[in-house]
This record gives structure tokens, sequence and C-alpha cells, in this order.
């Protein structure tokens, strides 16, 4: 399994390809466009860690945005006891679905998400085969 540790808004997260992240609100990124993250602090590869000091030279994470959302709300209620003051008040995060979609090395991509599967073709069942071959409807066999 590989890995990498990244930081993004002041924040690090452990993050995989192939799956998406929410993290704080990256405005200067459109939706749908790729992006890269340079601040990668660890790169767990099969077992083989690469430790940045800080962060590791050379790598970058590859994400893709996938949309820009409102976290659930958060009701802030403040009181003061024995004084009849009260405010209550909401708050919802800016937030930036990701996708990441590489983690490289030195150019070398060392791990990818996995390209969305092409729909199977229907094979046709035992039951309508012998069906057909014999003129009997399946249910009557």
């Amino acid at each position: 399994m590989t890995y990498a540790i990244v930081e993004t808004g002041g924040k690090q997260l452990w993050v995989e390809p192939g799956r998406f992240y929410e993290v704080d609100r990256l405005a200067e990124v459109e939706e749908n466009s790729p992006f890269d993250l340079s601040r990668v602090l660890l790169i767990n590869h099969e077992g083989q860690v690469t430790l940045g000091h800080p962060y590791v030279s050379e790598a970058v994470v590859r994400a893709r945005v996938l949309q820009h959302r409102r976290g659930d709300k958060i009701i802030v209620y403040k009181m003061r006891p024995k004084k009849k003051t009260r405010k209550k008040r909401g708050h919802r995060q800016p937030l930036t679905r990701v996708l990441i979609e590489s983690i490289e090395l030195n150019g070398v991509p060392l791990a990818t998400a996995p390209s969305p599967a092409e729909p199977a073709p229907e094979s046709t069942s035992e039951a309508a085969t012998s069906a057909s071959a014999t003129g009997i409807p399946a249910e009557e066999e």
C-alpha cells in the first residue's frame, strides 16, 4: 500500500490514490481541474519510507478538484450565567473535495488511482442458450 502525508491548509492529511478527501477551500483552483500538492512530508511505498526535512524534495501528489462545497452546520452557543446574555450563531466551513490521482517521487509515479472499469459485455446465460437450442422456454424444461 502506497500512501503519503501532505500538508494543506495548515493541516496534515494521510492520502492514498483513488480516494477523495475534504480540505479547506482552495479558492485558486477551478472545479474539475487538476492541481499538485507539493508539500509532501512522508511517502511510504511498499514498506520503504521516504521522510522529508521538512518536505520530501521532488515529491508531488497529483489531485483533481471534484467540487467546492460547504460543510455541515455547526451551532455556536454562548451564554453568560446570571446575566441574561445569550448568543446563538451558526457556521458552515467552506470546503473543497479533492480526488487523489497519483503519488510521484522524482517524476516517477509510485501509485496511481485505478481507472474506472468499463462495463463488462453482457454474457448470455446458460438457460437462454439451452432454450433457444431446444425451442422450449426455460420455465417449462
